[in-house]
C-alpha cells in the first residue's frame, strides 16, 4: 500500500502507452470519417480503434494501480490526482452546460421569436408553445415524454445510489471494509437498473410515442441530454465496478483510497446532473 508520507513526487519511467493510445485515436478518427462517408472500411476501422484504445487503457491503468499498491504515490501525487479529477468534473459540467444552454435558447429565446408578429408573415400557423414540432410541418407528429413513471423511478434510483455510495465511503473511512463492499455493490446495481429503465424508455419513445432524435428541437435536445447522461452513468458504473473489484482484492485502506473517492465524486456529479435534467426536460 502506498503511504501519504512519501516525501517525493514519483515520476514514472518512459512508457509506450501515450503513443499507443494516440495510434488508436487516430485510427478511430479516420474510421469515423470513412464511416460517415459510407466507405466499406470506415466502420471496421472505427471499432478497431475503440478496442485498441480500451486495450491500451487497461494496461495503462494497470501500471498506475501497481505503482500505487507498491507505495510509490505520496502526498504530492495524491494532491495532483485530486486536482486532476476536480478539473475533469469541471469540464464535464461545462459539457452539459452547453446542452442545457441549447435547450434554454431553443425554448425561451428562439421559439418566442419565431412566434412573434413579424414571423407570422412567414409562418402564419405557427404556435410558440413548447414542446414544438417546428413551423414548417416537416417533423412527424410525436408525443412528449412525461416525468411518470420511468423518469421518476430513475430519479429515486440515482438518489438511492448517492446514499449507498456515501454509506460505503463512511464505512471505508471507519475501516469497515465488508460494509463498504456491500454499499458499493448496491450502488453499481442501482446504476445498472437505471440504465435498464432508460433503455426501455427509449424503446417506448421510438416505438410508441414516435419520439426520435429527428423529432425537431425537442427530440434532439431530449435524446442528446438524456443519452449523454446515460453514457455517463454507464461510464461511472464501470469505474465503480472496477473500484469494487479492487476493494474486494484489498487495495484500499481507511487512509489510502483516492480511487474510490474520485469515483464517488464522479457519481455524485452524475446524480446532480440528473436532477437538473429531470426538472428541465421532463417537467418544464
Amino acid at each position: 500500500m502506498s503511504s501519504n508520507t512519501t516525501p517525493y513526487y514519483f515520476v514514472p519511467g518512459l512508457s509506450s502507452h501515450p503513443v499507443m493510445a494516440a495510434i488508436g485515436l487516430i485510427g478511430f478518427g479516420f474510421g469515423m470519417a470513412g464511416w460517415v462517408n459510407h466507405t466499406s472500411w470506415g466502420g471496421y476501422l472505427a471499432i478497431a480503434g475503440v478496442l485498441w484504445v480500451l486495450g491500451v487503457l487497461y494496461y495503462w491503468f494497470g501500471d498506475t494501480i501497481a505503482e500505487s499498491n507498491a507505495g510509490k504515490n505520496g502526498i504530492n501525487v495524491d494532491v495532483s490526482y485530486r486536482w486532476s479529477m476536480a478539473w475533469f468534473i469541471f469540464s464535464e459540467i461545462m459539457f452539459f452546460g452547453a446542452f442545457f444552454s441549447a435547450l434554454f435558447y431553443a425554448r425561451n429565446i428562439a421559439m418566442p421569436w419565431m412566434g412573434d408578429v413579424e414571423s407570422k408573415l412567414i409562418w402564419p400557423n405557427f404556435t410558440a408553445v413548447w414542446p414544438n414540432d417546428g413551423p414548417a410541418g416537416l417533423v412527424e407528429k410525436f408525443t412528449t415524454m412525461g416525468p411518470w413513471p420511468i423518469p421518476t423511478i430513475n430519479t429515486f434510483l440515482l438518489l438511492s445510489s448517492g446514499v449507498t455510495i456515501t454509506y460505503a465511503h463512511h464505512a471505508l473511512v471507519e475501516n469497515h471494509i465488508k460494509k463498504a463492499i456491500y454499499g458499493l455493490a448496491a450502488t453499481v446495481a442501482l446504476g445498472f437498473v437505471f440504465l435498464c429503465f432508460q433503455g426501455y424508455e427509449y424503446y417506448h419513445a421510438y416505438h410508441e410515442l414516435n419520439l426520435k432524435l429527428t423529432s425537431g428541437i425537442y427530440g434532439s435536445t431530449f435524446f442528446m441530454l438524456t443519452g449523454f447522461h446515460g453514457f455517463h452513468v454507464f461510464l461511472g458504473g464501470t469505474i465503480l465496478a472496477i473500484v469494487l473489484r479492487r476493494m474486494i482484492r484489498g487495495d484500499f485502506t481507511a487512509e489510502h483510497h483516492f480511487a474510490f473517492e474520485g469515483a464517488a465524486w464522479y457519481w455524485h456529479f452524475v446524480d446532480v446532473i440528473w436532477l437538473g435534467l429531470y426538472i428541465a426536460v421532463y417537467w418544464m
